[in-house]
């Protein structure tokens, strides 16, 4: 009996051993079920309108078909994009031709700006049910919601106005909420008449052409002596002090053998880190380059304010970037400095350098849609203002503001905003762009202080064809602001 029981117990046993591996599996696959079911709910709940309004989702453009595309508005309820009918066939229409075309973009050969990356949210509807019912019986297409931007009309046909027929751009941005209230990029297009110029692009003659291009966003230029702000706080990281700093300026100098020149040969005198900001003195920075600065210092501030990596804004940007190191090459020095050479910038990137200053150093990250609307006028979502990062302390912004406030009091663009009603704090830029004198023209800066509205950024291309400098275009942009 003994006997028995032992060999029972061995044949239970060596069955368990043959069994383990089957429970194993068994258990491995109702995890691997269990996993896969709660992904699918995940995303159903979390991810499905994600993935359907990613901008390459071909699902897309099944929903236009039962879908009619809702508008785009400005923030004080301008139309600036919607959808009519003509000729039987859902055409879409833009009201203001040029004046929005790079930041709304266009729908029809391919898609770009607003019509591009609120495509999803367009051809989504939140109408009432019923009405949806009714409009599915009758066939009829719903109606979809419609994008409220962040962008102000009265700013927006300003800074075009004054832009004239100048290529450039312009962006004017709230630094405590980082809206974008105008973005203006010239030579524009007719998004009304998408053919036309689709057609003209792709001829011999117009290969070459960049009327498309975002240059508010996408355009890199040498920032000139906007870039001064970056050597400005860099010499107060590395001396503690906007103070210490001298220089007797003659009007040009050589620095290793590099001929630096003031505009117009103009010798400033005797200036310190203040009066080298506001005469934008470029002498004085080549010298603070060459002897009061570490290279490395530079690039890592440079890096700080976003230069050499993607910017904190969901539209399509280019990169920003300084090359200049501690093994560069020492002539290459005075240049940089005063922002020529290799440097690049946007102007929706210097206008987040300027908006970090006028915001405590904290940026807010750059947004054009505020609400998401449904035919009826009820809100659907609201999109909010977020903070980036601290690009600098607190009190290196409050430095850089009060050295900033020379060029508007006594220096570079006083003749426009030495007695204007509000104070404004902002540098020039004249940045060469050949051999044979041409110039782009810079202004970026802010307005009140105390508690700053707006921050505008500006670039002219060969300024020095017909002298509009952008001075000029950010003092009409000011005005139309204040009334």
């Amino acid at each position: 009996m003994e006997e028995f029981l032992q060999k029972q117990e061995r044949r239970e046993e060596k069955n368990k051993r043959k069994n383990r591996p089957i429970v194993l599996m068994t258990y491995v696959f109702v995890l691997v079920f269990l996993g896969l079911f709660g992904y699918v709910i995940y995303f159903l709940v979390k991810d499905a309108d994600r993935v359907v309004a990613n901008t390459g989702n071909r699902r897309q453009d099944v929903m236009a078909e039962v879908v009619q595309r809702g508008e785009i508005r400005t923030s004080d309820g301008t139309v600036i994009a919607r959808s009519v009918e003509k000729d039987g066939e859902e055409v879409r229409e833009y009201p203001y031709g040029e004046m929005f075309c790079h930041v709304v973009g266009y729908n029809g050969y391919g898609r770009s700006g607003l019509e591009l990356s609120m495509n999803f949210q367009l051809l989504t509807t939140h109408e009432n049910i019923f009405k949806q019912v009714q409009d599915d019986l009758s066939e009829k297409k719903k109606p979809g919601d419609n994008v409220i931007t962040t962008l102000d009309y009265k700013l927006q046909k300003a800074a075009s106005n004054a832009m004239g027929k100048h290529k450039g751009a312009v962006v004017v941005m709230e630094p405590d909420t980082g809206k974008i209230l105008a973005m203006v990029s010239k030579p524009g297009f007719d998004p009304n008449e998408m053919e036309k110029v689709w057609d003209e692009i792709h001829t011999e003659e117009g290969e070459k052409s960049t009327v498309l291009l975002n240059r508010a966003t996408s355009g890199l230029y040498a920032p000139g002596s906007t870039f001064k702000v970056v050597t400005a706080l860099e010499y107060i990281r590395e001396h503690k002090s906007v103070d210490g700093y001298s220089y007797t300026c003659k009007g040009e100098d050589s620095f290793n053998g590099v001929k630096i020149v003031c505009y117009k040969h103009r010798e400033h005198g005797n200036v310190d880190l203040e009066h080298a900001i506001g005469y934008s003195c470029n002498t004085a920075f080549a010298n603070m380059g060459m002897n009061d600065l570490s290279m490395e210092g530079l690039r890592k501030t440079a890096e700080d304010l976003l230069f050499n990596q993607e910017l904190p804004y969901d539209g399509s940007t280019s990169t920003s970037s300084f090359v200049l190191s501690g093994f560069s090459s020492r002539d290459m020095i005075p240049q940089t400095v005063i922002g020529q050479g290799d440097t690049q910038i946007t102007p929706i990137h210097n206008a987040m350098i300027m908006s970090a200053i006028a915001n405590g150093g904290v940026l807010m990250k750059p947004y054009l849609v505020q609400e998401i609307r449904n035919s009826s006028g009820a809100v659907v979502k609201t999109y909010s203002s977020s903070s980036v990062k601290s690009l600098m302390t607190a009190k290196e912004a409050k430095q850089l503001s009060e050295l900033l406030a020379a060029p508007a009091e006594y220096g570079t663009s006083s003749w426009k905003f030495k007695n204007y009603r509000h104070k404004i704090i902002g540098k020039t830029g004249t940045a060469e762009i050949d051999s044979e004198g041409h110039c782009n023209s810079w202004f970026v800066g802010y307005s009140n202080p105390e508690d700053p509205d707006i921050v505008v950024s500006v670039v002219i291309e060969d300024s020095d064809s017909d002298g509009l400098t952008g001075v000029e275009v950010a003092g009409a942009v000011f005005e139309a602001y204040y009334p």
